[in-house]
């Protein structure tokens, strides 16, 4: 007989769910080690794609609330990873832009989190690892358009 708590354990929600959060907490503490945080990641992932951008424009990328956009890229700043400076088309705005070390720690960040996925996949086969992948991206693609 099953239980309740048991059939919401099995439900795809729930250990979709648990996977990510023990996956995000693997790729967390991997990225520890050059004193980024995910957001951190995140912002200065974005900030070589799509740099030189403006604060406004990360934070609209991201979707992180301006005030805390500050913070990281503040953060970000004072470890001489990015850059900020008067955007040439509106003076008013800042323009963000990777510093070389920044480029250096993205790159090792990216190493980084490559392991710890790895990490996490370690159970499954590579088929599996494949199979699990292309359907992650097939369920992602699908509930995109959801939203």
């Amino acid at each position: 007989m099953t239980t309740d708590l048991q059939r919401i354990q099995g439900l795809p929600t729930w250990l979709i769910g648990r996977v990510a959060a023990r996956g995000r907490g693997m790729v967390a503490d991997a990225i520890a080690a050059e004193g980024l945080k995910l957001m951190h990641h995140a912002v200065l992932a974005a900030t070589a794609e799509y740099g030189p951008v403006t604060q406004a424009d990360l934070g609209r990328r991201l979707a992180v609330d301006p005030k805390d956009m500050v913070g990281i890229l503040n953060h970000l700043q004072k470890q001489g990873l990015v850059l900020r400076s008067p955007d040439l088309s509106d003076r008013r705005k800042n323009a963000v832009t990777v510093t070389p070390e920044g480029a250096a720690v993205l790159s090792r960040c990216g190493t980084l989190a490559e392991a710890a996925n790895a990490e996490l996949l370690a159970p499954l086969t590579q088929d599996e690892q494949e199979q699990l992948v292309a359907l992650l991206n097939r369920l992602h693609t699908a509930t995109e358009s959801l939203d």
